[in-house]
């Protein structure tokens, strides 16, 4: 492997354009945290674990189970899960501090989609309300302190959605007055936009019959603010005030697998499926261009980036993220070219997962068989800092037991849940 020298990562100056280190806790409202880039803003945290590898868990509230992560935000955490037995999805709201449960909503709902252990989506608080979107496509906007349900959707009664194979997995996200999210359904109304406070549709976007799994994300291209959404048979753009497409670019994505979030670096839009491999496009005000695309070689033989879930981190030199098999790469931004890959982060196994947070000049990596990490990635590899288990895997995949659930950085500590408990532990770095 090409291993170039004299390559370093300060992840604050280079990882996101507009990127800004708080001095103060920050929350974690809704996928990717506050600025929905995936990055852990706060400072005074640990620069590594302790020696007996025992991370000080504050502590544990029991949860069933799901593959959703958890949102945090005014001293509360909410998260969704499933009582299998009883058919039931849950949403439930906790105590930040102390982890007690201040409420609960359960919704009698038959599981049709595969893997069917629980709901996926991450809650969204905004301004005194929560969205949580369940597998079987099921919407409510919840009153976040009380928990009284404001509104509700239902997908499938209410747009036609044919669920995609592994149910709804897809955050909104809320822009002014508005909750934008993927719902898959008929009659041109694959995204739609609803009146955050009302339930009141807006405006609908799209068709396509795969519908997807990837969260929609605002970005600003050229100056203009674009709606994107990445779907199974193209990347596309749209005017997130109208839902006018300003451009698509087509890509046909096998069994509909995207997953991951796209990312922006500069005026380049980066996105990676599990079998079609890498593409990155050149992106202005109006159209995008292949920059680059990965050949999209065999499940064991792959190119580049072939991520199932875990979302990429996106530098000005160097792309960070994990492949088919487990394998943790690095890739040249500018070409798609492998500069290096290890298996000492996750593990070898396909659909292997880990999710990668930065936090100043380090990632947190938390990977599926419950490990928490610390680690420094730079063109010229991997290093291992410290690592200390967070949670146990609970979940079993392919003769494994795993973790697929993205956890949540707020309050200077990490909020994780496997299949029986919701844990919050603390990486406050200690006094000098």
């Amino acid at each position: 492997m090409l291993r170039p020298a004299r390559i370093k990562f300060p992840i604050c100056l280079l990882l996101f354009a507009g990127a800004v280190c708080s001095a103060t806790a920050d929350d974690w409202p809704q996928w990717g945290g506050p600025h929905r880039d995936c990055v852990w803003h706060e400072t005074g945290i640990v620069r590594e674990f302790s020696t007996d590898g025992l991370l000080p868990r504050v502590w544990s509230a029991p949860v069933g189970e799901g593959y959703s992560g958890p949102a945090v935000a005014n001293g509360r955490v909410y998260i969704t899960d499933r009582i299998a037995a009883e058919n039931q999805e849950r949403v439930l709201c906790f105590d930040a501090e102390t982890g007690k449960q201040l409420w609960s909503h359960s919704s009698d709902v038959r599981y049709t989609v595969s893997y069917p252990a629980g709901p996926r989506t991450t809650p969204v608080i905004h301004d005194g309300l929560c969205y949580t979107i369940g597998a079987e496509g099921h919407l409510f906007c919840f009153d976040a302190e009380s928990g009284d349900v404001k509104w509700s959707k239902d997908f499938q009664r209410d747009f036609g959605t044919q669920l995609p194979t592994w149910g709804m997995t897809s955050s909104p996200i809320v822009d002014g007055d508005q909750l934008i999210t993927l719902v898959g359904g008929s009659d041109n109304s694959l995204l739609v936009s609803f009146d955050r406070s009302s339930g009141r549709e807006l405006w609908r976007a799209l068709s396509d019959p795969a519908v997807g799994y990837s969260p929609p994300v605002i970005y600003e291209f050229g100056g203009r603010r674009q709606l994107i959404l990445w779907h199974p048979s193209a990347v596309s753009s749209l005017d997130p005030n109208t839902g006018r497409v300003i451009w698509q670019h087509p890509w046909k994505i096998r069994y509909g697998l995207t997953a991951p979030m796209p990312r922006k670096q500069g005026n380049l839009l980066f996105m990676t499926a599990f079998y079609d491999g890498p593409l990155m496009l050149r992106v202005t005000d109006q159209d995008a261009e292949v920059v680059w695309k990965g050949q999209g070689s065999s499940e064991l033989q792959t190119d580049g980036l072939h991520s199932i879930m875990p979302t990429p981190v996106v530098a000005d030199d160097f792309i960070y993220g994990v492949c088919s098999y487990g394998q943790l790469r690095c890739l040249n931004t500018k070409d798609g070219s492998r500069i290096w890959e290890t298996l000492e982060a996750t593990g070898s196994g396909r659909w292997w997962n880990a999710f990668l947070i930065p936090n100043g000049d380090r990632c947190f990596l938390h990977n599926e068989q419950g490990d928490l990490i610390i680690a420094q990635l730079s063109g010229s590899g991997y290093k291992e800092i410290s690592r200390a288990k967070l949670v146990e895997p609970t979940r079993p995949v392919q003769r494994r037991m795993t973790i697929w659930s993205h956890p949540a950085f707020a309050m200077q500590s990490v909020f994780a849940r496997n299949d029986r408990e919701l844990v919050r532990v603390s990486l406050q770095a200690e006094a000098p």
